[in-house]
Order: structure tokens, then sequence, then C-alpha cells
């Protein structure tokens, strides 16, 4: 495949990320997240680049960031980009971070040529794509597409602090987050570069490629309870271990999933009371499901979960799980497609790779109010969410040639040929 020698603008990018990687609450890694003074110092650096190349900021009642540039006349609906600022704990510096900032080089890009474009320019960053505070993923963005929970405004962070309170401190009304919301008519549709997160472009060894859907996600908390008691003196048949039990159930999760070809994921098992000489009674875990198809996801969970019961009953123990977050798969937009497609073969990859997401993305939430499309960027043996996340200079370089020619692309099918 033919890839364009990195320009300085891939270089700037790179650096960039480099910056933002130093906002964090860490001091031994990356972690931002939403609502905090973190989320407030990037969204100012990034406000601080957007302006930098013509586009007007404002942060709106969620607190995502916004820049707009106008098209051929004013008040032209608009192609967003974009992607998030938020992190996982310990994360790497490119997940959602090299999608906005691409946008933003973008549209340095265009701006020359704004004055005929069929549309008005945007580029978001969206404040809480991971969830990582409030264990609700895609917040910012359900705000945007008119899908928020009032529920939301009363859950809290592990400091016991709720959405409410975090928003009223970051500078937020929460009154008015429905001024968040994005009308149809007001947009064209949103175009996102995001890493892969996976390694199957690095496998097919190419720079880009398009994604065709974003699978659903389904997230728990879970419990298994059962009786804490001295460890030495509490004979086999009188223990009620939770751990064990627990441990029965991360087993079977991994197993009914490769048995289904989907993916369901144990990410956080934590013992209680947590003495060495001690039984344990309470076993916290989380649960994550997804597929590319929503009702092969919820035939997953509904076997997990008998599957998973039956394991603790046979034990003395007693299962408990509870739905935290929930979203339905999206298919993306074909016209949108077309034209990530067509901007990917302008750089030489004349049948680029198409693939389905395994990771959800903002776009899962902004589709309830728009198309959208992505263009995934390769990564370093697919690690992300982690601090060896890797994305090369040629790639970046080749994923804005790909980004900046979709989104002319979009112009020339909206009548600007």
């Amino acid at each position: 495949m033919g890839v364009a020698a990195p320009a300085p603008d891939a270089q700037r990018v790179l650096d960039r990320c480099d910056d933002l990687a130093a906002v964090s609450a860490s001091p031994d890694g990356i972690e931002r997240v939403h609502l905090s003074p973190e989320h407030a110092r990037v969204n100012a650096v990034v406000a601080g680049w957007m302006t930098e190349v013509g586009l007007d900021t404002r942060v709106d009642q969620a607190g995502n960031l916004w820049g707009r540039l106008e098209g051929r006349e004013p008040g032209l609906p608009a192609l967003v980009l974009g992607s998030h600022l938020d992190t996982v704990p310990d994360a790497g510096r490119y997940d959602g971070i090299l999608g906005v900032l691409s946008a933003v080089e973008v549209v340095r890009r265009l701006a020359p040529r704004a004055a005929g474009l069929p549309f008005a320019l945007e580029v978001v960053a969206f404040s809480d794509e991971e969830g990582t505070r409030f264990a609700t993923a895609l917040m910012g963005s359900s705000a945007v597409a008119g899908t928020w929970r009032e529920e939301w405004w009363d859950r809290t962070d592990p400091a016991g602090t709720t959405v409410r309170e975090a928003a009223e401190a970051f500078g937020l009304d929460p009154a008015r987050i429905g001024e968040a919301a994005r009308r149809p008519e007001e947009l064209l549709g949103y175009l996102e570069l995001h890493i892969e997160q996976g390694p199957h472009l690095e496998a097919a060894d190419r720079a880009l490629g398009v994604v065709t859907s974003i699978a659903g996600a389904r997230r728990f908390t879970g419990r298994v309870v059962g009786e804490a008691r001295h460890a030495g003196g509490t004979p086999y048949p009188r223990r009620r271990d939770a751990l064990v039990g627990a441990s029965e159930v991360v087993l079977a999760v991994e197993r009914l999933a490769k048995e289904r070809d989907g993916i369901a994921t144990v990410g956080r098992l934590q013992a209680f009371p947590g003495g060495v000489n001690v039984v344990p009674g309470l076993v916290e875990f989380s649960l994550d499901v997804r597929d590319e198809h929503d009702a092969d996801r919820d035939a997953l969970v509904e076997e997990i979960r008998t599957v998973a019961e039956n394991a603790c009953a046979a034990r003395g123990l007693r299962l408990e799980l509870t739905e935290v977050h929930s979203a339905a798969g999206v298919y993306c937009d074909e016209a949108l497609q077309r034209s990530v497609t067509a901007g990917i073969a302008a750089t030489g990859d004349a049948e680029p790779l198409r693939l389905w997401s395994r990771a959800g993305h903002d776009a899962m939430a902004v589709a309830a109010v728009t198309g959208v499309a992505m263009v995934f960027v390769r990564c370093e043996d697919g690690v992300s969410h982690a601090p060896d996340e890797r994305v090369t200079l040629a790639d970046v370089a080749v994923g804005l040639d790909a980004f900046e020619a979709a989104v002319l692309d979009v112009a020339r099918t909206h009548g600007n040929g």
C-alpha cells in the first residue's frame, strides 16, 4: 500500500498526544476522568489548539468541548469530526485523543477552503466515553444525542461524589443538560478516527480500515455472597467460599464466550473481608459482554447468568447481577462508509479492509441523532487501554490524508464536486 511521507502535522498530532498525556490525576500513569480538574485542563488546552485553526469553541452542559468553522454560508448543518479526551486508569495516550487531534489537523488543512464547503465543520471532544469515574459510559455523547438519563445524576464515584455534584463543581448547570442535545437537522453526519484497539489491521498489514459496525455492550456489577469463616477451623464441607464460587463464574464466562464466538470479560474481582486466614464471604466483580449482534450478545448474557447461578447454588452461594450499562450495537451509515472507503483509497489502498469494532465508541450514542462512520488506524500488537499503546508516525500521516479525503468526498456527494 502506498503511504505518503510523514508530514509535519502528523508529528504535531503525536507531540500533542504526548502533551496531553502529562495531564493526569496519577503521577505514575495517565488517568483523566469525567468532570475532573484534569478534564477541565485538557478542554482548555485543546480549545486553544482549536482556536488556532479557526474554530469557534464552546463547552456544552455535559462538559463536551466543541469547535465550529462555518462553510460557504453561516448556519449550515455540520459534519462533525471527533472522539474523546477521557481515559481509563493507567491508560495509553492515543485512545480517543488521536481522533480529536487528527480532527483539528484536518480542519487546519481545510480551513482555507471552508468557504467552498456545503456544510460547516465541527470538532467535538467528548467528555465521558470510557465511563471510568461513574461506571456509566458515553454520558457526554448521550447528552448530545438527546438520550441523557435523569437517573445518571445520582450515580456516584468511588469517593461518593454524585454526577450532579461533579457537574456543578465543573461549572455546569444540571438543569440545562438538555441544551447539549443536537437536532438531526443541525447535523450532516459524524466521522471518527480511532485506533483499532485490536490486531486485525496489523495482521493484514494495513494502516487503515473502514468500520462497518460497532458491537453492542452490556455491563454488570456482580456479587457472589457466601459466608466468612476462619480459614483454619472451617472444614471444607462447611465452607461457603465466595471466591472459589466467583472463580468458577470467571472461568464459565470465558468458556461460554469462546463457545458462542462472543466477547465477555471480568475486569475486576475483589474478595472480602480480605484476610489471609479468612474464608472469603463476599466477592464483587465486573462483567462486560459484547457481540456484533445484540441478539447474540443477549443470549450470551442469559447463558452466563444461568450457568453462574447454578455453579454458585451448588456451593451454597448466592449470585447477584445488576446491569449498569447497556448500549445497542450500531451499523455505520452506508453513504458515510463509502466516503471513508474513498478517503482510504485515495491514500493508495484500493480495497480497504472492512471490519466491525469490538470496542465501544462515542459514535454509538451519536448514531441516535445522525449517521456515523469510522476510520480505524493500526495500533501495535492491538494493545490499547494500557501504557504500551503505540501508533506509528507513518500511519498517523496516512490517517490524516484519508480523513481529509473522506471529508472532501462527503462534500462532493453533497454538491461540491
